[in-house]
């Protein structure tokens, strides 16, 4: 799968609020088909399992078979890499920006002052 298939998957898994939940109660440890189910009530087995399977397939989630049960753990590395690739480079650039602007904005006040200081002066003579 190429890196634009992979990061369409792993948007698409993240993209629905009940895999998203699956994986907040994955990330307090392993649990099996069955618990996540117990803890998703509005939600059949079977789509459970679906969901379950877009989370696998997007690599968010690692499946390990002890018997007849299905433990499910997550693997955070693939919003690692998303944050890697996009969240830490944007939000240094919003930052960068936002610092620009404070820069910007104080130098404005202390010209905007000034000039005030400079008229206040010249009036009062």
């Amino acid at each position: 799968m190429s890196t634009d298939d992979q990061d369409d998957a792993l948007f698409k898994a993240l993209g629905h609020r009940a895999r998203r939940h699956m994986l907040d109660l994955l990330k307090k440890g392993p649990l099996t088909t069955g618990h996540l189910c117990e803890a998703l009530p509005q939600i059949d087995r079977c789509t459970v399992m679906q969901h379950l399977k877009v989370l696998e397939k997007a690599g968010l989630v690692a499946v390990e078979r002890r018997g007849r049960e299905r433990w499910n753990h997550l693997d955070a590395l693939p919003i690692q890499a998303v944050h890697e690739r996009w969240i830490g480079p944007y939000a240094a650039y919003a930052a960068n920006m936002l610092s620009a602007l404070k820069k910007s904005v104080e130098q404005s006040e202390e010209t905007h002052a000034a000039a005030e200081t400079t008229n206040g002066d010249t009036k009062g003579t």
